[in-house]
């Protein structure tokens, strides 16, 4: 290379660096956004699988749970004076995520029972372990305020979990926008 060629390198390198920057600039965070919207055991697992391999590999982990999913962040311990149509869609619904049914296979409402003895048989954590380890770990949850509102769940029936707040539908989209990864379930 000669003395006069070492300019034009110098300018590449540098329209490199800037090409790069902009790259990363553009990728977004690491971060994880994933929607729970299914309210089945198995989906609901996935989900904190998911969000729990996520924080393992030091991604930032959002939750957003709405509609169906929300029943499996009740805490039946704690008892909520409502209105006669909230207190209905409470009893139709899982009281808490012991009680969400599977996605398939119902088995007469044995299913869940049955997969959960299977999985505790052969070492895989319940539920409530993989939603204890997430809170542990820093996997933040964000409730639905519209979907609370339609179901009839108060904010006060919910599971003790750090952070848990309650939110519009525009702050999922704003964490879906900050993301690198979104996923619904």
């Amino acid at each position: 290379m000669t003395t006069a060629e070492l300019p034009m390198l110098d300018q590449k390198v540098s329209e490199l660096i800037t090409r790069v920057e902009a790259l990363e600039k553009s990728a977004g965070n690491d971060h994880l956004a994933i929607g729970v919207m299914q309210g089945d055991l198995d989906s609901t697992m996935a989900a904190f699988i998911i969000a729990l391999g996520a924080v393992a590999y030091d991604i930032q982990v959002d939750m957003f749970f709405t509609f169906w999913a929300i029943a499996a962040l009740r805490d039946h311990t704690k008892k909520v004076n409502k209105q006669f149509l909230d207190r209905m869609f409470g009893w139709m619904l899982p009281r808490d995520s012991r009680k969400l049914p599977l996605s398939k296979m119902q088995m007469a409402g044995i299913g869940p029972k049955m997969i959960r003895g299977v999985m505790k048989s052969r070492g895989v954590k319940s539920l409530e372990e993989l939603i204890k380890d997430a809170g542990e770990l820093g996997v933040r949850i964000h409730v639905c305020e519209m979907s609370m509102g339609v179901m009839g769940f108060k904010a006060q029936e919910m599971i003790a979990y750090p952070g848990l707040d309650y939110v519009g539908v525009g702050t999922f989209i704003k964490l879906i926008s900050e993301s690198k990864q979104v996923i619904f379930l």
